[in-house]
Formats: structure tokens, C-alpha cells, sequence
């Protein structure tokens, strides 16, 4: 019998010709230990989805209580399910019910083509606006927002009537005419190396959707649930979206993402046609259970109120004579560098500290730091130790 590395390179599709492989034993808090026992402290959080850490005992036994009950009966919207509907309420509280209705699905892409889907249909136009250098995921419609021609150029042709603002450059926003259906917009720019936005771009984004009838749609798929300090980015300005989506996090380590709106909005997939937006899977009872018994968690331990200090001490201790620029929200904080080269050595580096890291798709020369929410000043002191040394 092959030893199971073989097999994995044998079997499971790559995407890139360097995966990390690393043989996964258990995963525990912050970290993720391989079959020879040795620990990885995690501070990618599988990109912003273990924003709790790993195997919490109160997500478990979430999982084990829904499992006892029942897992998929009925495709979403049809039967009422006890962690849908609990978790769609909890949803719309934290918005103030100023969105009031939730459609869950199974990632971040989905919730992406359904609110193109919606706000096209709501609004009776077509026309799409997003910015440039954002990330919405891997799917047709998700990619045809984005603009970045090396990657995606080859997958075409996209949807059309699709065109791009420049993240944080207000004088980009003549292209939002009264022809735009919908802005997607994400409050911290995740693949360009985290590049938080600009309260006064944000205002001005917003009057500009008012004054057209567009939706202002925000990508919060890496920045909801607690990541940024606040349950929702949007917070921190007090702006609200027309639409809102999330994902990563929001499971609980399962799959799930939701799209959350009003129910005026929403209500446009009940008629002409009924049925107007389907998935099978979506809102999985499972899934639903391990993401409110993630919240409770977040609620319980004061998570939210420690971000903010947490980003702080790192920012008081990362050294930033080897960066070109820092930036940071809450606990998605970019490394910049001057080249993708020195960025591999640093990740490599780090690796063999035991510490995962890793760039950005659309900035190679930075590196992504998102660790647990949980994580100890402890081990932020060894992080950044490490990273001291990662030039030396």
C-alpha cells in the first residue's frame, strides 16, 4: 500500500505544482499537527475560517447533538429546521434587523452569484460594478468581478456588462450611473495584500448607490464573524449594505455562507419564477448548528473586545525594519516586502519554526497573517520573534 502522501499527489487534483503537504494528525486550538507529531502554529486559520481555533469542544458537541437529530431533509426554504431558523435570527440581530432575511449556502462564491443574481433581478438592470484587484471568489460569476487578467483570462468568456473602480479613489466613481444594478465591494481588500478601506471612499461609495438606485452589496466573506474586531466590518463605519455575504468563518469550520438582505429584496426569488434560486445543500442543519455554537463561543469568551488589543501588540512587536509597509484590520494583518522571493524565503522560514504563513493571490510580495482569534500574547511574541529573525 503507498504511503499516503503518494496517494494524495496521485489522487486529489492539485493547484499548484508546490502544495504544502503537510500529512494532517489533529488540529487542536491555534495549531495543526502532522503524522510525526510535530506542531504548526496556524495563522492562516484556512483563510479567516478558524477564527476560534480548532476542535472546540463546544462546536463538537454541537455537531454530535445535531448529528443525533437529523442532517439533510429538504432542500432550503421548504422545511423549517431548528439551526437554520436560529441561526437566521441570530444573523439579523447583529445587523439590527436593518437586514432582516437570510439565504444560506455552501461558500463564499455562491453567495456571490446569487446576490449578481439578486440585485439583478430586484433591480431590473444589468450592469455590475466591483473594484479592481478584489477577490470574490473562484466560480464564473465571482470571477468575472475581477479584473486581474493573469489569472483568470485563460477560464473566459465572463459575464458581461461588468466594470471595475479603483479600491479608495473616489474619483473613480463616476463609472456608478443609474445603468448599475449593484456595487460589490470588500471592506478589507483580502488578495491584495489587505488593504483595509477608507471610511470617506466607503461614504462616498454609499451616497453614490442612493443616488442611482444600485444596491451596495458587501463582500464580507473574509472579514465577518469577528475577524476585524467588530462581528461585521461594516461596523466600524456604521454604513450598511443592500446585501450582505459571508462564509469561512461562519461555519464553524463547515461549509456554509449566507446571503442576508431584507425581505423586500429577498422576495424577489419566490415569483416570476417561483423557485428563482435553488441549492440543495445550503443551510445544511450541520453546518448551521457548528456555526451558531461558534458565535456563542466568540460571544462567551469576549473575543471581539480582544481583537483590537491583539492587533495592537503585534503591531507594537513585528519588526518593521523587514517590511517594506504593514497594514492591518483587526487580525488580518499584511507583510509587505519588495519581492515574491523574499516573501517565499520568509514563509519558508517561518515553516520551519513551526509557523504557517502564506502570500496573497494577487500579491505575491506580501505575506498574510490571520491567526485564530484565541491567540495568546505568548505566541504573538514568538511570531513576531521569528519573523525578526526571518532576514537574518
Amino acid at each position: 500500500m503507498l504511503p499516503l502522501k503518494e496517494y494524495f499527489f496521485k489522487h486529489i487534483a492539485q493547484t499548484s505544482d508546490s502544495p504544502i503537504a503537510i500529512c494532517v494528525k489533529k488540529a487542536k486550538g491555534e495549531y495543526i499537527y502532522d503524522e510525526n507529531g510535530k506542531a504548526y502554529l496556524d495563522c492562516i486559520s484556512g483563510i479567516s475560517v478558524s477564527n476560534i481555533g480548532h476542535q472546540r469542544s463546544e462546536v463538537i458537541e454541537a455537531i454530535k447533538l445535531q448529528a443525533e437529530q437529523y442532517l439533510h431533509t429538504m432542500v432550503y426554504g421548504e422545511h423549517i429546521q431548528n439551526p437554520q431558523v436560529l441561526l437566521a435570527k441570530k444573523l439579523t440581530e447583529q445587523t439590527n434587523f436593518k437586514l432582516d432575511n437570510v439565504y444560506f449556502v455552501n461558500s463564499g462564491a455562491e453567495a456571490i452569484d446569487g446576490a449578481i443574481k439578486l440585485a439583478r433581478r430586484y433591480t431590473g438592470k444589468k450592469q455590475i460594478i466591483s473594484c479592481k484587484n478584489s477577490y470574490h471568489g473562484s466560480t464564473i460569476g465571482a470571477m468575472s468581478l475581477m479584473n486581474n487578467k493573469q489569472y483568470f483570462d485563460s477560464y473566459g468568456p465572463f459575464l458581461q456588462d461588468v466594470d471595475y473602480i479603483e479600491f479608495n479613489n473616489e474619483d473613480s466613481l463616476e463609472k456608478i450611473t443609474d445603468r448599475t444594478a449593484a456595487v460589490f465591494i470588500e471592506l478589507v481588500q483580502s488578495e491584495a495584500g489587505y488593504i483595509p478601506i477608507k471610511e470617506s471612499f466607503l461614504k462616498a461609495v454609499k451616497n453614490k448607490c442612493l443616488s442611482n438606485n444600485s444596491l451596495l452589496v458587501f463582500d464580507e466573506i473574509q472579514t465577518g464573524i469577528g475577524r476585524t474586531g467588530k462581528f461585521f466590518a461594516f461596523e466600524h463605519y456604521n454604513v450598511y449594505p443592500d446585501i450582505l455575504l459571508l462564509a469561512k468563518a461562519l461555519g464553524g469550520g463547515l461549509p456554509l455562507g449566507a446571503i442576508i438582505s431584507t425581505k423586500n429584496i429577498m422576495s424577489v426569488f419566490t415569483h416570476n419564477p417561483s423557485l428563482g434560486h435553488l441549492t440543495t445543500f445550503g443551510g445544511n442543519p450541520l453546518s448551521c448548528a457548528a456555526s451558531l455554537a461558534s458565535i456563542q463561543y466568540i460571544e462567551k469568551n469576549n473575543l471581539l473586545e480582544k481583537v483590537a488589543i491583539k492587533e495592537k501588540y503585534f503591531l507594537e512587536k513585528l519588526p518593521y525594519n523587514n517590511f517594506v509597509e504593514i497594514r492591518s484590520k483587526g487580525l488580518m494583518i499584511g507583510l509587505q516586502l519588495s519581492s515574491h522571493q523574499e516573501a517565499l524565503n520568509i514563509v519558508k522560514h517561518c515553516f520551519n519554526k513551526g509557523i504557517l504563513v502564506d502570500w496573497f493571490l494577487f500579491n505575491e510580495s506580501a505575506i498574510r497573517i490571520a491567526p485564530p482569534l484565541t491567540i495568546s500574547f505568548e505566541q504573538i511574541d514568538y511570531i513576531c520573534d521569528v519573523l525578526k529573525k526571518s532576514s537574518s
